[in-house]
C-alpha cells in the first residue's frame, strides 16, 4: 500500500514536472506552428488549388507530428528518432484515393514544419525566422511570379480516328474548342477497343 501511494504520488509529481517544463516553451511554439500552418493552408494552397478535401489531413498530420517530437524531445530520446518518425509519416500516402505530387509536397511540408517548431534550436526570432521563410516561398514557387504553372486533366474521348499521330494537331484543336482551354501538349494514357474511347490527359497553363 505504502509502495502504491509512493508511486502514485511519483507519477503525479513527475506529470506536474512535465507540464511545467514545457508550459512557455510548449504553447509558444505550437503558437507559432498554428498560426504558419494556418496561414498556408489558407491562404496560399487554398487560393492557388481550390481544394478543402485536405484540410483535416494537413492540419492532423501536423498537430501530431509536432506533439511526438516536442514530447519524444522532452524525454530525452534521440533525435534521430524523431526524424525516423518524420520519415514515416512523410512516406505515408492513402490508398483509397491518390493524391497529387503538389498535395504530397504540402504534406511534407506542413510535417517538417511541425519537426522544425517542435525541436527547433535558437531563439523565438530565429523560429519566426525559419516560419515566415518556408511560407515566402511557399507563396513565390506555387504561384505565377517566377513561372507560368502547367495543370492536368484528364478526360474521356470517344473517338479513336483523331487519335492517331498524324492526326495530333487536329486533335488538340478540337479538344479546345470542347473544353475553352489553351492547351500545351497531350498524353494518350489508356486506349479501350471495347469501347471505342482513350483516356487523354491534357496539359494547359493554369492561370
Amino acid at each position: 500500500m505504502l509502495l502504491q501511494q509512493i508511486a502514485n504520488h511519483d507519477a503525479v509529481t513527475g506529470s506536474f514536472e512535465l507540464f511545467s517544463r514545457m508550459s512557455v516553451n510548449f504553447f509558444v511554439r505550437i503558437l507559432f506552428n498554428f498560426i504558419s500552418v494556418f496561414i498556408m493552408i489558407r491562404f496560399i494552397y487554398f487560393p492557388a488549388h481550390k481544394k478543402g478535401e485536405y484540410f483535416f489531413t494537413f492540419f492532423m498530420f501536423n498537430l501530431l507530428i509536432f506533439l511526438i517530437t516536442f514530447l519524444l524531445n522532452k524525454v530525452e530520446m534521440s533525435l534521430g528518432a524523431a526524424f525516423g518518425l518524420f520519415a514515416v509519416f512523410s512516406m505515408l500516402r492513402y490508398r483509397t484515393e491518390g493524391i497529387s505530387m503538389t498535395d504530397m509536397t504540402y504534406l511534407f511540408t506542413v510535417i517538417a514544419m511541425g519537426l522544425i517548431n517542435a525541436v527547433g534550436l535558437g531563439t523565438w526570432y530565429d523560429l519566426l525566422l525559419i516560419n515566415a521563410l518556408v511560407l515566402v516561398f511557399t507563396l513565390i514557387f506555387d504561384s505565377n511570379m517566377i513561372w507560368k504553372k502547367e495543370a492536368s486533366k484528364k478526360i474521356t474521348y470517344n473517338n479513336l480516328e483523331m487519335i492517331k499521330p498524324e492526326m495530333r494537331e487536329e486533335l488538340i484543336r478540337q479538344l479546345e474548342e470542347q473544353t475553352g482551354m489553351k492547351i500545351q501538349r497531350i498524353k494518350i494514357e489508356r486506349v479501350n477497343l471495347l469501347t471505342g474511347s482513350a483516356i487523354i490527359r491534357i496539359y494547359y497553363i493554369d492561370k
